[in-house]
Formats: structure tokens, sequence, C-alpha cells
């Protein structure tokens, strides 16, 4: 995506579900970054450029834990507004209360398997620490159950290696690292 034909393209992931007649992406603005903004202050009527997504859904049937922080989120709204949320665990942390994106939707949507991880300092309503803290703290990780991971590379490597120390076979670990 790119708002002018001047600035580089960037990737993001797809927000909405996969049936949708628009297409939905999140993302936080970065003041310095150099799309951010732009984007933030389209108007309708505003063109932006696009390519076709590429790349595919990975989930599969069967019960699965979604990992994610920040806006690594964007995948996991996708699937789970495309109808995957049959035996699914979420657990999104951020440091910031702000970044709990679509929270109200997702405890409607999942009820008690949408943990929310925050390391903040406000008051919170829910698991108190980062998220790589609540995988080690579960007494019993399902190794038959997917593990879907996407975010910042060191939570992402952080969680499979807690995964893989926790019995979690390889094959069923899947990640997605942004930048």
């Amino acid at each position: 995506i790119t708002a002018r034909p001047d600035i580089p393209p960037r990737l993001y992931s797809i927000s909405s579900a996969e049936t949708n007649a628009l297409i939905e992406i999140l993302y936080k603005v970065i003041p310095e970054g150099v799309l951010t903004p732009e984007l933030y202050n389209l108007k309708t009527g505003n063109n932006i450029y696009i390519t076709l997504p590429f790349g595919r859904f990975i989930a599969q049937p069967g019960p699965a834990w979604y990992i994610a922080t920040g806006t690594g989120l964007a995948p996991f709204l996708s699937m789970i507004r495309s109808g995957f949320t049959n035996c699914l665990k979420l657990l999104h942390g951020s440091r910031m209360l702000d970044d709990l994106y679509e929270n109200i939707y997702l405890t409607k949507t999942l009820d008690e398997n949408n943990i929310q991880c925050y390391t903040g300092t406000e008051v919170f309503d829910g698991y108190k620490g980062r998220l790589t803290q609540y995988i080690r703290e579960t007494p019993s990780l399902n190794p038959s159950h997917k593990y879907y991971l996407c975010g910042r590379a060191e939570m992402v490597v952080d969680a499979r290696d807690i995964l893989l120390s926790r019995k979690i076979p390889f094959q069923h670990i899947y990640s997605e690292i942004y930048f």
C-alpha cells in the first residue's frame, strides 16, 4: 500500500474478513513515519495505491492459539472475522492500552478466550504482564493444538522458544514477523 506514487509501498496485513467487499487494514500511526501519517490524513475520495493481496490463510480447522503483539493482530482479526473461531484462544499483548485493538469485538466474539496482556502502568482488568510470561505460566499447553504467532521478531522468537521448551512440536508453530 502507498498513498502516493512517490512513497515506497509498505506491506500490511488485511484485517477484514476474506469475504468482505471492503478491505480493512490495521496500522498504528507513527508520527515520524513515511506512510502511516499519510494514510491517517486520507479523506473520502482520495486515491491510494495497492497491489493485489498475496499470501494465503494458513489457519487450519481445529484447536489453535493466535498469539500477537500490537498490529500483529491484523491477520488474526481477518481469520476470526472469516469464521475461524472454533476452539480458539487469542493472546494479544501490548505496552499501551490503546494498542489492544478491537478488544470489545474480540471479547464479544471470543469471551474468556480473548486474553489481553498488558505491561504498562495504567489500571487494567486483564493479565498484567508480557504474553510470553502468560505462555510460561499456563499450566498445560496441548501439543496437538496449532500455535500461530505474529508480531515483532523478538516476541515471535521468544514465544516460539517457550512453546518448543513446553514440548509443542515445531510443525505446530506458524509465524509471521513484521518490522
